[in-house]
């Protein structure tokens, strides 16, 4: 089936061409395509919404899990306009367990109606956004990165899997309605400046928790000097300043996109209102900014390039869905056009889909690439997530990735930096941290006004399902089961940790984990392993307990096993100063308590293997916990919603939706 238009309509579904919601004068461009896919579209900051989602994706590393949750709610069919899933995270085959997985994905798929994207296709979010992505449509993704369609002026937000399964069978995604921070561009980028270097800008404003219940909403003149691809950059890598989305308008520079993709009956413009009231405001002026890069390890941990020059650099990493755009590969192909790396660097480049990489082959770029001494690796996520390319112990390497913590890559005494594609040819040709602007001559490159497409790819499903069987490896692993909340729960503090505790500190990815993302039992020996190796066997002999911890709780990647795997362990409640805000949401999604200190000092006064009690009657917001080690009395705050208390209190978002089906 060839996708001429990138809108596959699932069994028993219509889609009707997306008309933009009536909404008063002085509406935010959040607000219109909210307002369009809510009950209640007046909802202030704050209340709970229940947003109506038009498509959903998933990868192989959180979709097995998603699908199992799918099928666990008896749904005959997705109910989304379109249903996508991905590989492009698991790929590496040392044993059956990913191919099982992978062929597991594929005939579910074909059972419930779901487009599969097949291992080689590309990243997800770099494919969605060639093929399939639409102005004014709202997206969930179980993949943090999911906000890269904000780019071409969607409303696109990542979530836990189970979030995305309950999508698909129908229901809502609940959501606090987000605060709208404007971000007014002006001004033109310099040569060596580029996308990158304007959201590592925005990362050293506002800090990776500073955008946490926002939506960063990109607006003024600067808007239209940025193609799709750029402004998918700066939409993909908001995700770490804790935004909860990032939108551009959809304009003639979206329309350009569309065409090229053959997809131009799709465009719809779309912009925010001359009037439009947003809740806070930020300047960004392009001339202003020069070459940025993120110093380990964290994203906001941003210096001027020059600030840092002279480091010796041991290896370059091209790639991830931040960064592998054509645009960015044919600025990297062009720079390093008749010139060779250092001999002291390794350079892998990964494109991000199979459509940049024919075009590149096309084009000859690929020629110059591999000329240069450049590795080209697999169309996938890779050494973003510590599959591939580890770094040698205490290296350096500058990578155009989104994120930078301790022990991602895979080697745990790595330095690793992110930096924009200009900045990474910059020091595989030197050997060292550069500033780009000395390569003196910046090139200009020109896109196709039409791309290569090929959707071979993509297998389509059909209406013929009743003979397909899913197929399932001995590796996947019955979900367990979980039972409704006790009126009270006690136990030790088997861990306290401090600030900044990211989903990879929780449960770690690389080839060894991620392998077992099927696998519960199995995946949760590795909780909390980069921190303290004992933990899970400690979880199990104790019977379960608590975790404290500081402040931006659960950052990072939208991996549910970080909460999923606690939970099988026997954790009752996680308390902290602070939660990132998809990790709380998948807390409550498998019934464990996230609760926040009503004085952070608090916090001081807990230690790990202290014996804490919490009576949970009522769940009022409200609760006093007794630590019986020290007789200390800590007042905490559960800041849930009503149908959030009513999924702790059944066990979890499965046994709560489950219940719904029994009792309507």
């Amino acid at each position: 089936m060839n996708l001429k238009s990138g809108s596959f309509i699932p069994v028993n579904y219509t889609i009707n061409r997306w008309a933009m919601a009536v909404t008063k004068m002085g509406s935010t461009l959040s607000e219109k395509i909210i307002s369009a896919h809510v009950a209640n579209a007046k909802a202030k900051f704050g209340e709970q919404i229940g947003l109506h989602i038009d498509h959903t994706l998933t990868q192989d590393s959180t979709g097995t899990l998603a699908y199992l949750e799918f099928q666990a709610m008896n749904v005959p069919k997705v109910r989304t306009k379109l249903s996508l899933s991905f590989v492009d995270h698991n790929m590496l085959q040392n044993d059956f367990r990913n191919a099982d997985d992978h062929r597991y994905l594929q005939s579910v798929a074909q059972k419930y109606g779901v487009v599969f994207s097949r291992p080689g296709t590309g990243i997800c979010h770099q494919v969605y956004l060639e093929r399939f992505a639409r102005p004014g449509y709202t997206l969930l993704g179980s993949d943090s990165h999911t906000p890269t369609a904000g780019g071409m002026g969607m409303i696109a937000i990542g979530a836990g899997g189970l979030d995305v399964a309950a999508a698909m069978a129908g229901e809502p995604f609940y959501l606090e309605m987000p605060q709208i921070l404007n971000i007014k561009l002006t001004g033109t980028l310099s040569p060596f400046v580029s996308a990158k270097d304007v959201i590592l800008e925005i990362l050293h404003k506002l800090t990776v928790k500073g955008g946490v219940n926002k939506i960063l909403e990109y607006t003024g003149p600067g808007v239209k000097t940025l193609t799709v691809p750029e402004r998918g950059t700066i939409t993909n890598m908001g995700t770490e300043t804790g935004a909860t989305t990032s939108v551009f308008p959809s304009d003639e520079v979206t329309q350009a996109f569309l065409v090229g993709q053959g997809r131009a009956d799709q465009h719809v413009p779309l912009q925010a209102d001359a009037d439009a009231k947003y809740n806070e405001a930020i300047d960004i002026d392009f001339s202003k900014i020069e070459p940025l890069i993120a110093l380990p390890h964290s994203p906001d941990n941003v210096k001027a390039v020059r600030e840092v020059e002279g480091t010796p650099v041991d290896q370059v990493c091209i790639g991830s869905c931040t960064n592998s755009s054509l645009r960015d590969l044919k600025m990297v192909a062009a720079l390093l056009k008749g010139k060779k790396i250092s001999e002291r660097v390794s350079l892998t480049i990964s494109p991000g889909s199979r459509q940049v990489l024919e075009n590149l082959a096309a084009s000859g770029e690929l020629v110059d690439l591999i000329r240069a001494g450049a590795r080209i690796i697999e169309n996938a996520c890779g050494p973003c997530i510590g599959i591939g390319q580890a770094p040698p112990s205490g290296g350096v390497s500058l990578r155009t990735f989104n994120r930078n913590f301790k022990g991602r890559s895979g080697t745990k005494d790595a330095q690793i930096y992110l930096v924009s594609p200009e900045t990474a040819v910059a020091a595989a040709l030197t050997g060292a941290i550069t500033d780009p602007r000395k390569l003196k001559e910046y090139p200009k490159i020109t896109m196709p006004e039409k791309f290569l497409i090929t959707d071979s790819m993509f297998i389509f499903p059909t209406t013929q399902t009743q003979n397909v069987n899913v197929i399932m490896g001995p590796n996947i692993k019955p979900l367990p089961t979980f039972p409704p909340l006790l009126t009270k729960l006690s136990g030790e503090v088997l861990l306290k940790v401090g600030d900044n505790i990211s989903t990879d500190d929780i449960l770690p990815g690389g080839s060894e984990v991620m392998a077992l993302r099927s696998n519960i039992p199995e995946i949760s020996k590795y909780t909390f392993r980069p921190i303290d190796a004992g933990f899970a066997q400690r979880a199990l002999e104790k019977g379960g307990g608590f975790i404290v911890g500081g402040e931006n709780y659960g950052q990072g990647s939208s991996r549910e096993h970080a909460a999923l795997a606690p939970k099988f362990l026997g954790v009752k409640a996680v308390l902290v100063k602070s939660f990132a805000r998809i990790h709380m949401a998948n807390l409550v999604n498998f019934g464990i308590l996230p609760l926040t200190f009503a004085d952070k000092e608090d916090y001081t006064h807990i230690a790990q293997g202290d014996l804490l009690e919490l009576a949970t009657s009522g769940l009022e917001k409200n609760l006093v916990m007794r630590n019986t080690a020290t007789g200390a009395i800590v007042s905490v705050v559960l800041d849930l919603s009503d149908l959030d208390k009513a999924t702790i209190m059944a066990g979890g978002k499965l046994a709560a939706i489950k219940q719904k089906q029994v009792h309507p």
